[in-house]
């Protein structure tokens, strides 16, 4: 058992665990199963043991009601056959009682498999929460490396953003400086004579780049 193995199981110690397919919030960290095979795999063994639970518990009910109403029809029966002789009632009863063995004889075998299934079920949800943790470790683990390096990223594009916004500003004052010498001494033209795209003097420092 690896490290995280071990850390993995000593986290569930004395956890009680839900069925972890049954949970709508375990799904949401899957949103497609089929992109993970192994995780894939470990949920249908779960969600198969889970099924053939419920129709175990489901036919453990149909047969008791089998049961109870063959019995409830035999009393009768063998009641008559005391009084009267008759192959027919007889071969009934014989019928019925056939029925009543084949029915203990399958609650006997649903029982021993129903003994055993929560126990199946708790470890293959113990398997699938084993492999569900180590894929939220995996991928949080990649996902904090990438928010680190954007976070970087960002921080470094501020700065060079607020480095950049300070140059422009003070290559704006000199361009206005220069602009109000020269339209001092050529006048209006100015724009005119150095191809200008704007009048230095008219451009204000915007609220956005002060404060950004």
């Amino acid at each position: 058992m690896s490290g995280k193995d071990e850390l993995y199981e000593k986290a569930l110690q004395g956890k009680k665990i839900p069925i972890l397919t049954l949970d709508n919030k375990w799904y949401k960290l899957f949103p497609n199963l089929n992109d993970y095979p192994k995780i894939l795999k470990l949920a249908r063994n779960l969600n198969d043991l889970l099924k053939r639970q419920g129709k175990l518990n489901t036919e453990t009910k149909d047969i008791k009601n089998i049961k109870m109403h063959l019995m409830q029809e035999i009393v009768p029966m063998v009641n008559e056959l005391e009084q009267n002789s008759d192959k027919a009632l007889e071969k009934k009863i014989e019928d019925h009682k056939r029925l009543i063995e084949e029915s203990n004889e399958r609650l006997e075998a649903y029982q021993d498999e129903l003994i055993e299934l929560p126990g199946m079920i708790e470890k293959a949800n113990h398997e699938l929460m084993l492999a569900t943790m180590e894929f939220c470790y995996e991928n949080m683990s990649e996902n904090t490396d990438e928010i680190l390096r954007i976070a970087e990223w960002v921080a470094n594009i501020r700065e060079e953003l607020k480095n950049n916004l300070v140059i422009k500003q003070e290559k704006e004052i000199y361009n206005r400086q220069m602009y109000s010498y020269m339209h001092d001494i050529f006048g209006a033209d100015v724009i005119e004579m150095f191809d200008m795209k704007y009048n230095p003097l008219e451009q204000a420092p915007r609220k956005t780049d002060e404060n950004m």
